[in-house]
């Protein structure tokens, strides 16, 4: 039986976003989870450095904008859930992908949730920040999972 799945995450700024993939539940995952690779696909991405393997309590330094953020990984379960936290700048956030095959496309639910004074007092301008980067993470994916899928050349 499987786990279920955690509750919705929550802090003064918190967001979730969906999206269905012309791919297989795998292929998306392999395109996450690849962490390195991010800032091949992910154009808001433009470093990544990992200290292990996707496994919980790995750390991975990534750089989106101009901030750093130092992450963990909290839990993996391939290929259903992966969840990381983080933090930047005083603020601390946790972030979880969900993925459900369905026919022969992937359900992609993703939810963060960021906490902190700076959280609290830049609550609207976090928001629409965080709003934006979920949406622009998710087309990513799925530009690049579906081009993985149809086995094209970028």
């Amino acid at each position: 039986m499987s786990q279920p799945e955690p509750a919705a995450l929550e802090g003064p700024v918190s967001g979730t976003a969906e999206i269905e993939v012309a791919a297989p539940v795998e292929t998306v995952w392999r395109v996450l989870t690849d962490l390195e690779q991010w800032p091949n696909w992910n154009s808001d991405v433009t470093s990544m450095t990992v200290d292990g393997p996707l496994a919980e309590g790995t750390v991975f330094r990534w750089k989106a904008g101009p901030r750093t953020i130092v992450s963990t990984i909290e839990r993996v379960d391939r290929p259903r859930i992966v969840v990381w936290s983080g933090k930047t700048l005083g603020v601390k956030a946790t972030h979880a992908w969900h993925f459900e095959q369905v026919g022969e496309a992937t359900h992609v639910r993703t939810e963060e949730a960021l906490r902190g004074i700076v959280a609290r007092v830049l609550r609207r301008s976090l928001q629409k920040t965080l709003d934006s980067a979920l949406e622009s993470g998710l087309r990513n994916l799925k530009a690049e999972a579906e081009r993985i899928s149809l086995g094209t050349s970028s």
